[in-house]
């Protein structure tokens, strides 16, 4: 397989405790202090780990006043889409409330936020939880998120929808039916060619119930529920399969037969945490889990990197993640012809200082973004195959900061690739991939 020279930045993986029964691993991506340590955590660390805040940076000026929503300055956590007719929307959050804005011409100007949760709430706007943000085919927007509760690490999943352009939004509802005080997390956003809105998340309804059972529980529940009628009623919540990472992201991209397909990181025998993969058979029903990475790292921590999936038009699966196995360390790209069923060799395109990989497909070209920190300076990079993922451009660092930054995304308006990246109190970047 063809593969040109990554770019190779230095720097380390950190460990941390994130909101997690068990010890965090997380690569750095922002500027930290040296001095921090914590003496649980270097216990499972290498020598040159160092401990990374989670925290945004302090807000100053008219950002500080929680009355003063400005996209380009004051946002957190900007995620964006294109709606079919190629106006870019995009949910941030600001002082516990979601805004969402619109844009004509690609990110140059944007229309007056519009106040999504009337109700303020502990909004989770921190690196992978963040709300997400969909538009179907007639131009509805739904949108998930997060909420964190009284009780530590307990979270429920929220979503609203507006039917009427963006002008309104519903009252939000909780998704979940479990309404225990414990963890639902870390949703996943996706919608059908009919409408179909598909959420799944992290569940700890089962780890809970084992452990009043005084059973062993390993990780989280992966859970899920639908919508057939535009949000207004949800299904029960359904368990796709326990054994699942607590604390790393799961993504959600809709195959050509406009089924669900979901990736994650497994906990599978040994103690191994890589990557798995279910394709569902219709709205309603998963088939049989896949195992789609194979580096093998054994790790009793949470490494807080979840994968990315994207689904072509053709029918292949491309798909991203982050290992740090001893032997395989550093992000990973690879692609399947039969629904997941085989990936093929995968590509370790970047290794220490790398981390948030994202892919997206657009017919023959797929896309791959993520972010470096050498200590000092943020990148955003990209790289680029023409020929489906057999070959790749070399990559390249369409952004840089020495600020705080937010991570990198992708989205596409059918025509191109834009480059979706927010730093800390600066104006939003919507960059045309070339």
């Amino acid at each position: 397989m063809k593969f040109p020279p990554y770019i190779l930045l230095l720097t380390s993986l950190i460990v941390s405790g994130c909101a997690t029964d068990e010890t965090t691993v997380k690569p750095s991506t922002q500027k930290e202090s040296a001095a921090q340590s914590d003496s649980k955590s270097a216990e499972t660390s290498k020598p040159a780990e160092k401990k990374m805040s989670h925290k945004h940076a302090e807000k100053q000026g008219v950002c500080a006043d929680p009355k003063a929503p400005a996209l380009s300055k004051c946002a957190d956590t900007v995620t964006a889409t294109f709606d079919g007719k190629g106006t870019l929307w995009a949910v941030w959050t600001n002082n516990q409330s979601i805004y969402i804005q619109s844009s004509t011409d690609k990110g140059k100007r944007f229309s007056k936020p519009v106040l999504v949760n009337t109700t303020p709430e502990a909004v989770a706007a921190e690196n992978e939880s963040r709300p997400k943000i969909k538009v179907d085919a007639k131009g509805n927007i739904y949108l998930t998120w997060g909420i964190t509760l009284d009780k530590k690490r307990s979270t429920y999943v929220r979503f609203s929808r507006s039917t009427d352009g963006g002008k309104h939004f519903s009252t939000p509802v909780t998704v979940n039916d479990d309404l225990q005080i414990i963890r639902h997390r870390f949703d996943s956003l996706a919608v059908g060619k009919n409408g179909e809105i598909f959420v799944a998340w992290l569940d700890a309804r089962d780890t809970e119930a084992a452990k009043k059972a005084g059973k062993e529980a390993k990780g989280l529940s992966l859970y899920y529920s639908t919508s057939t009628d535009g949000g207004k009623h949800f299904s029960p919540n359904k368990a796709i399969t326990e054994h699942v990472c607590e604390c790393c992201r799961i993504d959600t991209s809709i195959a050509p037969d406009n089924t669900p397909v979901v990736v994650w990181r497994h906990i599978f025998d040994g103690g191994i945490r890589d990557h798995a993969l279910v394709k569902f058979k219709d709205w309603q029903t998963p088939d049989t889990m896949q195992r789609m990475s194979h580096e093998e790292w054994k790790i009793d921590a949470c490494p807080h990197h979840g994968p990315a999936i994207t689904t072509a038009k053709s029918g292949i699966y491309h798909a991203v993640w982050f290992s740090g196995a001893e032997s395989k360390q550093g992000l990973f790209y690879g692609y399947s012809t039969d629904q997941g069923k085989h990936f093929s060799e995968s590509i370790n395109f970047a290794n220490e200082g790398a981390s948030h990989p994202f892919v997206l497909a657009m017919n023959k070209q797929v896309f791959v973004t993520w972010q470096t920190f050498d200590g000092k300076t943020n990148r955003a990079l990209v790289m680029q195959s023409n020929d489906e993922g057999k070959t790749w451009s070399p990559s390249k660092v369409i952004a840089e900061t020495q600020e705080m930054a937010d991570e990198p995304f992708l989205v596409s308006d059918g025509k191109r690739a834009y480059l979706s990246w927010q730093v800390a109190q600066k104006d939003y970047q919507l960059i045309a991939i070339q």
